[in-house]
């Protein structure tokens, strides 16, 4: 059974980008362009995160979506990686307790292997 990539990103262009590059990796990725996909993890459960910092249009950022997921008992230990332009990003990381960040704009290449870091 493949791996299974949550990627959450209000920027439809980098969604389609990172769903043919890990569908191409074998990946399983579900795609959400909001916060909500955050409020079902449970259903479709997901062994890694991709999560920006600000999420157009959600009622939470991806440093409160973060902060969420590590502090539910259920979900502590499912890898979040932020992906985000932000200046501060890796203080945002570690303040929300994500497992690793990757800036923005970011090499493909890289960010592929962060994510088979966690997934292997």
């Amino acid at each position: 059974m493949s791996k299974r990539i949550l990627v959450i990103d209000d920027n439809e262009d980098i969604l389609e980008i990172l769903n043919i590059v890990f569908q191409e990796s074998g990946y399983d990725v579900i795609l959400s362009n909001t916060g909500e996909a955050a409020d079902n993890i449970a259903v479709i459960r997901p062994d890694l995160i991709l999560l920006d910092v600000n999420i157009v249009g959600s009622e939470k950022t991806g440093p409160e979506i973060c902060r969420e997921i590590k502090s539910n008992y259920l979900t502590a230990d499912l890898p979040v990686m932020l992906v985000s332009a932000e200046t501060d990003l890796d203080l945002i990381a570690v303040g929300c307790g994500a497992n690793s960040f990757v800036r923005k704009p970011f090499d493909i290449y890289e960010l592929l292997m962060h994510v088979k870091q966690y997934l292997s």
